[in-house]
């Protein structure tokens, strides 16, 4: 499919493909990028604030992640994160799965289009114990000890353990014993039974990439204009097409090849590439123009972690919120306006009322989270980021309602239980429901609107 070899190609062409090529990269070259620099990683540690691992490891935090993250953008603290991205083509890996008891517990795996494809997670019922995740092209047997075998699509991806922990003392001394069961390694180390590892003792790294772009508060970046298309050209050979795809492959293909023989086009490729960053990929960032818009101004994509090829959300995902859940495990929502369209401002007080009976519908739990401009939290005075579920406080109202009170001054003694502090300028909000009830997941509900003042 696609041009035969040695094809002339214009240049107008090759700007058009182009541009599709990058949109329909980024993602894959970003988790390229991801596994490069982990391949730097020479043990397990922490990184600032995130728990990194060698390729083929994993490594967990022991609280809440860190708000001065910026590694990964639009973080939150309702959960305890690990992080890990393995690279198959070496060696299988081992997953172990605790016993989390009544803990309310997923692992996002996913593979480097960011589709999730292994199912692990209390809505699941997935068993304790340990599981082998294998690459496309691997041939073998269930061993002893092993309780299934997890196939990726592609020999990259990442893995990422969240276990629900309430903002608690008591909690956070509950959950050590079952995060220190959290695991993934190769599979030559494999002994049979459970291993543990004491996360609360995480070395501290130092950077390999320096991070010095993410020091004015924007998120790492992963992907590079000026080498995207040599890395593309990787993404192409290590990640199979899906149906459908082979005369996409084909038309990139013929792209990369006339750039190889064509100064002209190698230049007009550098040009599309940071053209397309700053008009197709950057508007992307800001969560109004993800997904889909429901009632009262706020968006939600349908199909996260399960983009197939709908390589614009894919894109839009991977640039304003990338490692989501899958939809049966997570829905997010995003909040940039106020109920009369008005963007959200710290200048303003703000009230979220759910009726009722109307919290967001879960089998898990959910939470709403508090962000500045560029996705990130925000310092404030109580150290709260987020309020939901792990908020044990929280005060519903007599009629059994619950108000949040959203701005940057502390309010009235009797609602800083409820109140979810606000930068001084403009900011957004998430809604994360995790074990998404059937009226959440199809969109039958949404969130109230965000109302200007207290009244």
């Amino acid at each position: 499919p696609g041009p035969g070899p040695g094809t002339i190609m214009t240049p107008g062409y090759a700007r058009a493909v182009a541009q599709m090529a990058y949109a329909w990269g980024w993602p894959m070259v970003n988790m390229l990028s991801r596994r490069l620099m982990y391949a730097q990683v020479p043990m397990k540690g922490t990184l600032g604030p995130l728990p990194v691992a060698p390729l083929n490891e994993l490594a967990m935090l022991a609280d809440y992640v860190d708000p001065n993250i910026r590694i990964v953008a639009h973080p939150n603290q309702d959960v305890v994160y690990g992080f890990g991205i393995f690279a198959l083509d070496q060696e299988p890996v081992v997953v172990q799965v605790p016993d989390f008891g009544d803990r309310f517990w997923m692992y996002q795996i996913c593979d480097q289009r960011t589709d999730s494809f292994a199912q692990a997670s209390t809505i699941y019922g997935t068993r304790p114990g340990c599981y082998l995740m294998v690459g496309p092209a691997w041939e073998g047997d269930t061993l002893p000890g092993i309780i299934d075998i997890w196939r990726s699509p592609t020999n990259t991806g990442v893995i990422i353990p969240r276990a629900f922990m309430a903002d608690t003392a008591a909690d956070r001394a509950a959950i050590q014993p079952v995060l220190n069961q959290i695991m993934m390694y190769p599979l030559s180390k494999f002994t049979g039974s459970l291993q543990t590892t004491n996360w609360q003792k995480l070395p501290a790294l130092p950077d390999p990439q320096a991070s010095a772009a993410s020091r004015d508060g924007r998120e790492t970046p992963w992907v590079n204009p000026d080498v995207f298309f040599k890395q593309l050209q990787q993404v192409l050979v290590a990640v199979p097409p899906l149906p459908s795809e082979e005369a996409l492959y084909g038309q990139f293909q013929a792209l990369l090849a006339a750039a190889d023989r064509d100064p002209t086009i190698a230049h007009i490729l550098k040009e599309i590439a940071r053209e397309s960053e700053k008009q197709i990929v950057d508007p992307l960032f800001f969560l109004s123009n993800v997904g889909v818009k429901v009632a009262h101004n706020w968006t939600r994509p349908f199909n996260n972690a399960a983009f197939g090829t709908d390589y614009l959300t894919r894109l839009a995902i991977a640039k304003s919120n990338i490692f989501t859940n899958h939809m049966l495990e997570t829905t997010y929502l995003y909040q940039y306006k106020d109920e009369n369209g008005a963007r959200l401002d710290g200048k303003n007080t703000y009230t979220l009322t759910f009726p009722p009976g109307r919290t967001p519908p879960v089998t898990g739990f959910w939470s709403l989270t508090m962000y500045n401009q560029k996705h990130f939290f925000v310092p404030n005075e109580i150290k709260r980021h987020s309020t939901g579920t792990k908020n044990k406080a929280l005060q519903f109202s007599p009629d059994g309602s619950l108000t949040i009170y959203i701005q940057n001054k502390k309010p009235a003694a009797g609602e800083i239980t409820n109140w979810l502090p606000a930068p001084e300028a403009e900011f957004a909000m998430t809604i994360r429901a995790y074990g998404p009830k059937e009226e959440l997941i199809n969109g039958d509900w949404s969130p109230p609107p965000v109302k200007i003042g207290k009244g």
